[in-house]
């Protein structure tokens, strides 16, 4: 049975889906649209990605898609660790601008579902990290958004210093929260 434990934005689910093992390994469903919609979780996913970092301390993040190309993501993680976290960035959402993280490992196969209108990052735990995700609309660059990681605003608890982080250029200059225009979802 599939696991899902509530975190404290509840539309943001930490999913831990059951390995069955034998002698040989282990197997596990890891997305099951039966499964998850029964427990009310209803995406329908139409891309799948991956993404490789080499370094503990990489930030990816945090990106969002606003309307017509809005996405949900399911993130697991194939090999190392992370730390990952969805802040809410929905205009008029009570809880915008709060946050919630869960450690998602490839040893314990746990899986975040971020809902339309979450901003979405991690940071690498370890080296040599690659991890999977779903998305529920395709890519589309002129929909593509972010704020910045370290927003003084959010207070997001990362894992690394900000002169230890691993940032892409264009990471580096995303907004605050603040300064973002309202997106729509």
């Amino acid at each position: 049975m599939t696991t899902l434990t509530p975190l404290a934005l509840p539309e943001v689910t930490l999913i831990t889906p059951r390995r069955h093992g034998d002698a040989r390994g282990w197997f596990s469903e890891t997305w099951s649209r039966r499964t998850l919609s029964a427990l009310g979780i209803d995406a329908h996913f139409v891309q799948d990605n991956q993404a490789f970092s080499a370094r503990s301390g990489t930030i990816r993040g945090l990106h969002f898609q606003t309307a017509p190309h809005a996405q949900a993501k399911l993130v697991r993680v194939l090999a190392g660790a992370i730390l990952d976290v969805a802040v809410d960035i929905r205009p008029g959402s009570p809880t915008r601008g709060r946050w919630v993280s869960a450690r998602l490992t490839a040893e314990g196969g746990e899986q975040l579902f971020v809902p339309r209108g979450f901003a979405h990052g991690y940071c690498t735990l370890c080296d040599n990290v690659m991890l999977a995700y779903k998305v529920d609309s395709d890519y589309a660059p002129e929909a593509e958004g972010g704020v910045v990681w370290n927003d003084p605003d959010l207070a997001i608890a990362w894992p690394v210093d900000s002169d230890d982080a691993v940032l892409s250029d264009k990471d580096r200059v995303l907004p605050r929260l603040a300064d973002l225009p309202d997106p729509v979802f």
